[in-house]
């Protein structure tokens, strides 16, 4: 095994690395590739410190993995199952290097006992913060009602950063001043090599303006789409539009290949559009010294 720090020439292997952690079982699939992919371009993730991901490679094959999430405090750890042995150290080096003033916390899967020990054996004690990931089976046909005066169409972050930014800034209740948007934010077009325009779809009314979005991440490695993010600005909440977006992307997905979809949420609006919860995820924490 060989250790190394995180450098961009690493994007593939490590999104490979997080496609074949889920490709037996799903219980690491509150971290998988689309999650990772979407939180390297989140406006809060700090760039940089991503030299503080810790990797463990046999050849060229990332094997295990440390990886803060969004910033220091919170961390992915991993290893593949060959590798298992290799959990202990990946944890010590979270620890070390990704904690911030509070200590280090990390979320482990209800049913993974062996890594639930290696971190109480290591100091990680069990805390009330848990994650929740719902599932979507898609063995029925997901009916599509859009309101009227509305149409589809693809949001493409590249193409229109200035539309996609300005959507979740409403989306996600930062307000409705555009000319306080325009002072808070950096529009800058959003790198995400695997990103399916396809399956970034959006509401449009017909005054042109975006006003409802959800993205699926797909790839034809896996058989399952990660649905990451969803918003809909407040005018046009509890119209029906975010299930109709949402059933949208689901329904391409699945005449791309996939066989089901992931969302990290306990949100009761997503069991009215049929997801159930599948996974839970409790949080482990070592506080700083």
């Amino acid at each position: 095994m060989k250790f190394k720090n995180y450098n961009s020439k690493d994007y593939e292997a490590v999104c490979d690395f997080l496609i074949e952690l889920n490709r037996d079982n799903q219980n690491h699939i509150n971290w998988n590739w689309g999650r990772f992919e979407w939180m390297m371009e989140h406006p809060e993730f700090d760039k940089s410190m991503m030299g503080s991901f810790g990797l463990w490679n046999d050849g060229e094959k990332v094997v295990g993995a440390a990886i803060y999430d969004m910033y220091f405090g919170e961390a992915f750890v991993g290893a593949l199952p060959a590798y298992s042995t290799l959990y202990p150290e990946i944890l010590a080096y979270a620890y070390r290097e990704l904690k911030d003033e509070n200590g280090l916390g990390i979320a482990i899967c209800d049913t993974c006992t062996d890594e639930i020990n290696m971190a109480k054996s290591a100091g990680f004690a069990l805390a009330e913060q848990t994650e929740t990931v719902m599932l979507l089976d898609f063995d029925r046909e997901l009916l599509i009602d859009l309101p009227r005066g509305l149409h589809f169409a693809q949001l493409d972050p590249v193409k229109e950063p200035y539309a996609f930014q300005w959507l979740l800034w409403q989306g996600f209740d930062h307000g409705t001043d555009k000319a306080e948007f325009e002072r808070q934010e950096q529009i800058i077009p959003q790198d995400r090599p695997h990103l399916n325009p396809y399956l970034s779809v959006a509401a449009k009314n017909s005054d042109g303006e975006y006003v409802s979005y959800c993205c699926l991440w797909y790839s034809d490695k896996t058989d399952y789409a990660y649905v990451e993010p969803v918003c809909t600005i407040p005018a046009y909440r509890g119209k029906g539009v975010a299930k109709a977006v949402i059933f949208e992307a689901l329904n391409r997905a699945k005449a791309l290949g996939a066989k089901k979809a992931y969302v990290l949420s306990d949100m009761p609006f997503y069991e009215k559009l049929g997801f159930r919860k599948d996974k839970q995820f409790t949080f482990y924490w070592k506080r700083g010294n």
